[in-house]
């Protein structure tokens, strides 16, 4: 039985010191793991394989929960999954805050609208778009079916049916 192996069940049995042991032996090992790992990543990647490995094995070692592993091969396994998770998580943080994370979501019942739909008047609405009209009709152009199919140069019955 290896040493690595060795402490692995000292671990498990819950030996405080041999996960202090264990990290010397595996740590080599687990970086270039973790290397690994992040290279595969997509360019800009903020986690450095060193923060990488330390998180993974404190998740794996110093959890509250008694891990089992059945030898080297199965801890290192256990390893590279819990940096792939610790990948994802870290993927999942940065898309949530770039997708507005930050701010809090309002039911919009809950807010009172700027214009109701009893408040809006279509009689002055079209009013100061007759004016807008007398004063620059190229502007006012722009808000009729004809001035959107000019510029897309087809014609207004394109614009209208289809």
């Amino acid at each position: 039985m290896s040493e690595v192996t060795q402490l692995l069940n000292a671990i498990r049995q819950g030996d405080q010191q041999a996960s202090a042991e264990l990290l010397p032996l595996v740590y080599e090992e687990l970086r270039k793991l973790a290397a690994q790992k992040l290279a595969q990543e997509k360019p800009g990647q903020t986690l450095q394989a060193t923060a990488l490995v330390h998180e993974a094995y404190l998740r794996l070692v110093d959890g509250e929960e008694s891990q089992q592993w059945n030898g080297r091969g199965h801890f290192f396994a256990a390893a590279a999954e819990a940096m792939r998770r610790l990948l994802v998580d870290q993927a999942r943080q940065k898309r949530s805050q770039r997708r507005g994370g930050e701010f809090q979501r309002i039911e919009l019942s809950a807010i009172d609208p700027a214009v109701s739909a009893k408040s809006l008047d279509i009689l002055a609405l079209d009013e100061a778009l007759q004016q807008l009209s007398a004063k620059d009709a190229r502007a006012a152009d722009g808000l009729s079916s004809a001035g959107p199919a000019r510029v897309l140069r087809n014609g207004l019955r394109s614009r209208k049916f289809g």
